[in-house]
């Protein structure tokens, strides 16, 4: 069996069985991509047997779940904690208020930052970690490092790595790719850099949806539904964007107001050097 052919089984097959496993439809697989990765695989899906062994490395760079390339962090069988994390940041319109609204919840959270954003706000990284949060690497610039010149990856990751721990004075130990994408090169540049390369089991497109209600019910569903499997939350939300320094991240910070609202008597929150 060729590569194609080979991906197109465990996407297929393996994605399938797991769902069962978990007591969910085996149609609703499709659902377990990123939005990002959901789109490429649906683009790339039409282009015949090359755009299968395409599709075939979307689905083994993107998916958060997909240990094809190697395996990342995700959240651990301990029903009852929850990982916030924030992407895209700092934002100096959003950031602050969202410290604000996990402050009066006394949630630490984990927030992986670009370095581009971190050099331009570096008092709001040491804002970020003397409130007890924890600092992570997002890249410099937020590119796809499934497909970005090897010494183009180094260079993102060490830079970011670098600001980041100059204006925390703290060691950053977890890496989150950009658009979740990934390939061996970039675990073995991140392990080199002494990091864990993290990706998530929650997420919604909370950067284009409007409704801080909206991101939150989805969210609930999805930590729901992992709460009855047995598994951890590790959430994703976004303080900033990649493409503007201070995008409107209004209903991502009104989302988090309310999981901490829902849960914070239930659950325990957690920061990813917890688990």
């Amino acid at each position: 069996m060729g590569w194609a052919g080979w991906v197109r089984t465990e996407m297929r097959d393996g994605a399938k069985d797991r769902l069962r496993r978990r007591g969910e439809e085996p149609h609703t697989y499709k659902r377990m991509l990123s939005p990002i990765a959901e789109g490429t695989c649906a683009v790339l899906g039409v282009a015949g047997a090359v755009g299968l062994a395409a599709g075939g490395y979307a689905y083994a760079s993107l998916w958060p779940g997909s240990a094809i390339f190697g395996r990342t962090m995700t959240a651990p069988r301990r029903a009852g904690e929850l990982a916030l994390t924030f992407d895209d940041g700092p934002n100096p319109a959003w950031t602050p208020k969202l410290l604000d609204v996990l402050a009066e919840h006394e949630i630490r959270a984990t927030f992986f930052m670009l370095g581009g954003r971190a050099q331009a706000q570096p008092a709001l990284v040491k804002r970020v970690v003397e409130a007890g949060h924890v600092v992570g690497n997002h890249s410099w610039s937020h590119p796809n490092l499934a497909r970005t010149a090897t010494s183009k990856v180094r260079e993102e990751l060490t830079r970011t790595k670098d600001v980041l721990e100059q204006n925390s004075g703290k060691p950053v130990k977890y890496f989150r790719p950009p658009f979740g994408a990934r390939r061996p090169v970039v675990f073995k540049i991140a392990r080199e850099l002494g990091m864990t390369v993290v990706t998530w089991n929650a997420m919604t497109s909370d950067w284009s949806e409007p409704s801080g209600d909206r991101i939150a019910a989805a969210l609930m569903k999805k930590i729901d539904g992992l709460e009855q499997r047995g598994y951890a939350t590790n959430i994703v939300l976004h303080d900033g964007g990649h493409r503007e320094p201070a995008a409107a991240r209004g209903a991502s910070v009104a989302a988090a107001g309310k999981l901490a609202e829902r849960y914070d008597r239930t659950h325990t929150f957690v920061t990813l050097d917890q688990w």
